[in-house]
């Protein structure tokens, strides 16, 4: 009996090392995903402040990188597939928000204190340049 069951156990431990479960394969995404928007916010706050925008152009420049390249990311540079019963925008758009959020305010804000440290010509805000 004892034969039989460790003969077992190392059946399914074969069967386990051959194909990756489902929570296996939705963890790498959401992973990935993460570290993309990690790296999105700290490189959408270098850019728009670098381009001048502040105010609420910074925001809306924000906003647009928070909500639309995650599912560029997702769909046209990964190419992840999803199950259609199971597929959910907050699969997409909920890893890494706090990380996102977190990065920009601190790129952005330090950069813009740094550009006005050194006065830094460009401006840009809603009623035009400054």
């Amino acid at each position: 009996m004892e034969l039989r069951r460790k003969k077992l156990d190392i059946d399914k431990k074969k069967e386990a090392k051959g194909k990756q479960k489902d929570i296996d394969i939705r963890l790498e995404k959401e992973t990935k995903l993460y570290w993309v928007r990690a790296i999105t916010g700290a490189v959408c706050a270098l850019v728009g402040r670098l381009i001048g925008f502040v105010g609420w152009l910074l925001l809306i420049w924000m906003l647009f990188f928070w909500f639309v390249f995650p599912f560029f990311a997702s769909f046209i540079i990964f190419q992840f597939k999803y199950d259609k019963e199971e597929w959910n925008w907050k699969n997409i758009i909920m890893p890494g928000v706090g990380m996102y959020f977190f990065l920009f305010m601190i790129v952005s804000t330090i950069l813009h204190t740094l550009l006005i440290m050194i006065d830094y010509p460009l401006t840009i805000t809603i009623f035009g340049l400054i």
